[in-house]
């Protein structure tokens, strides 16, 4: 409805954002982990390629947050959060934000007053407190989500674990040149199984919900089905897809959910 024209890349192939660029092209767009099979991509490459043909970067920063990724560092000139997720951190709340270089800055503001786009003083006054404790909330997501992806690994249900922070992962050599941490969002592939055996899985999980947000303090686990939705390339995989948030509970009380979870998955399988 807006007339805006939309072009898909491998986000692993920055040359296809060169061969893929318009003269009337003005915004690449990036999220790297993607959310749902966490690729990383070379942001810094991306910009460049973006800025020789005078577009601009757009970058979503909701996995990493600016304490673990700097973007502006690599060549953004925009960057969205949904702070609903982490900057929020206690799901109680839905916002987005919008932050860009000074140079933006005048253009972004004009569009936010012209679209008249605003948010509650509530919503704001629960961010603020929030990015009070962005930082210890964050290192307890890291490092519980970090321990249950390599107990997963081991597993003989699980197939593929797909986490930026394993040495093995493809995109672990870009994510430790460019990241300071990760998030607790990850994702993984079960060896082939049943659709009822992963709903007996997930359906009497006690401590990971299900719901499609995630960011909070509670652990999350869903079904995902990214060959559906693949455009620029295909997932080709033999097995089940889940998403995995690892909140702030113990990571000890998680791995035994998980445990009944596979127990469950097996019987039925």
């Amino acid at each position: 409805r807006m007339g805006v024209a939309v072009d898909y890349f491998d986000p692993l192939q920055p040359e296809q954002v060169e061969a893929g660029m318009r003269p009337e092209t003005r915004i690449v767009y990036l999220e790297s982990p993607g959310s749902l099979t966490f690729e990383v991509t070379d942001v810094k490459r991306v910009a460049e390629i973006a800025h020789t043909r005078g577009a601009l970067v757009v970058f979503d920063n909701t996995w990493a947050t600016p304490l673990f990724f700097k973007p502006y560092e690599h060549g953004v000139d925009v960057t969205v959060h949904a702070a609903t997720k982490y900057l929020g951190g206690h799901s109680d709340l839905m916002m987005g934000i919008v932050t860009s270089t000074p140079e933006i800055h005048p253009r972004l503001r004009q569009g936010v007053q012209d679209l008249g786009m605003s948010t509650s003083p509530e919503d704001c006054w629960l961010v603020l407190r929030a990015l009070r404790t962005l930082e210890v909330r964050l290192q307890r997501h890291m490092a519980s989500g970090i321990r249950i992806a390599q107990w997963l690994q081991e597993r003989p249900e699980v197939a593929r674990v797909l986490h930026p922070a394993l040495p093995d992962d493809p995109g672990h050599a870009l994510w430790q040149r460019d990241f300071k941490g990760a998030s607790g969002l990850f994702g993984l592939v079960l060896k082939p199984c049943s659709r009822e055996a992963v709903a007996a899985m997930l359906n009497g999980m006690k401590l990971f919900g299900m719901g499609w947000s995630w960011g909070g303090y509670e652990s999350l686990l869903i079904p995902t089905f990214p060959q559906k939705t693949r455009s620029a390339t295909e997932w080709q995989v033999e097995g089940p897809c889940l998403r995995i948030h690892v909140g702030l509970e113990a990571p000890e009380d998680l791995i035994t959910d998980l445990e009944a979870g596979f127990a469950r998955l097996g019987a039925a399988a």
